[in-house]
């Protein structure tokens, strides 16, 4: 421990956080008050990025119709996975996906446009920005379960269909429609995990020592 760590309590509350982030796709409607969306949106402003190039950009969606549009995306997208899945598609078909006609606000996160200049930390690694912009949507995340409400990450888009739909500038590049707000309870474990799609696996088969493949 050294003298810059948190108390006690307030590390608690930081891996409790963490523990109990759930991709949440079942909402009950409800408001999310503008100072408190403006807190969550700051915290995902204070995230880390490559070079300090911030790629992030969040749209807020209040116009009921666009929404609706939004969700329409998604299912057309949901019906091709599903198709791709081959022998698991109905069970795929089974699984929800989403809760953006249900949820209190719907936010879209997109990659900036004129990423090419930015070359600090992109030289080789060009998806930097995009790690960067996924930073910032897992600190919106925390926040949002440290506030008591859940959020969850539609990435079930043609992303040029969104980008088209949302008016971005050439270059730009939707992630993310980010569900956010109350919800009746946080799934004791991920979703897909309840539903019987698919197993965690344990750190101990995917942490290595010194060269790939080798498990401390």
């Amino acid at each position: 421990m050294t003298d810059n760590a948190f108390t006690e309590p307030e590390r608690a509350a930081v891996y409790r956080a963490i523990a109990e982030r759930r991709d949440m796709r079942h909402f009950i409607g409800g408001t999310v008050e503008p100072r408190l969306l403006r807190r969550l949106l700051e915290a995902a402003h204070q995230a880390p990025s490559v070079g300090l190039m911030q790629p992030w950009r969040f749209i807020r969606i209040s116009d009921r119709a666009l929404r609706g549009q939004i969700r329409n995306l998604v299912e057309e997208e949901r019906v091709r996975t599903a198709e791709a899945l081959g022998e698991r598609s109905d069970e795929f078909m089974k699984l929800k996906v989403e809760g953006i006609n249900d949820c209190a606000e719907v936010l879209v996160a997109a990659l900036m446009d004129d990423r090419e200049r930015h070359i600090f930390g992109r030289r080789t690694l060009p998806e930097m920005d995009m790690a960067s912009l996924s930073c910032a949507i897992q600190n919106l995340w925390l926040a949002a379960r440290a506030e008591g409400l859940g959020m969850g990450w539609v990435s079930l888009f043609e992303p040029q269909a969104l980008a088209d739909l949302l008016q971005l500038p050439a270059g730009a590049k939707p992630l993310a429609v980010l569900c956010l707000g109350p919800v009746e309870a946080f799934y004791p474990a991920p979703m897909l995990v309840l539903d019987g799609w698919a197993q965690e696996r344990p750190l101990s088969e995917l942490l290595y020592e010194n060269v790939w493949g080798v498990n401390q």
